[in-house]
């Protein structure tokens, strides 16, 4: 089957589909159909590489965050053939529980994100995925 072209709107709409997923915290496999075999997924925590790095990030982040919203707030691909360079812009809000609190805690972050997009069969598939900066916002815990 032939790559689906890269357009802007196709990225725009991807990388909207993205954070709805991570929000909804959908079953693995539908996340993972959204990432090529050896993506390199950095964030502050650390390096993931490939599909089964994503997965142990993605185990760990939806039994740590709840009621997850992520708004993004600019998508800005600049498209060569089959790959592009993405400026994503998002802000993350959600909760965390640490045992024994008695409440959880509010959490607010803007990130700014680089991500390497190619053509899937399907659409963009995340090739490269790097959180550049999470700045807190006011009255945000701490990571």
């Amino acid at each position: 089957m032939p790559a689906e072209r890269l357009t802007e709107d196709a990225i725009r709409t991807f990388a909207e589909n993205w954070y709805v997923a991570l929000d909804q915290h959908l079953a693995p496999d539908r996340v993972l159909a959204m990432i090529t075999e050896d993506l390199e997924f950095k964030v502050p925590e650390d390096t993931f590489l490939g599909r089964e790095g994503f997965g142990r990030w993605y185990e760990a982040v939806t039994h740590r965050f709840f009621d997850e919203v992520h708004t993004v707030t600019k998508v800005e691909p600049v498209i060569e053939g089959d790959r592009a360079v993405v400026r994503v812009l998002v802000n993350w809000q959600a909760r965390i529980w640490d045992a024994p609190a008695a409440r959880s805690q509010w959490l607010g972050f803007d990130a700014d994100q680089t991500w390497t997009v190619v053509a899937g069969p399907d659409g963009p598939l995340i090739k490269q995925y790097t959180v550049n900066e999470l700045a807190p916002m006011p009255g945000s815990g701490s990571l």
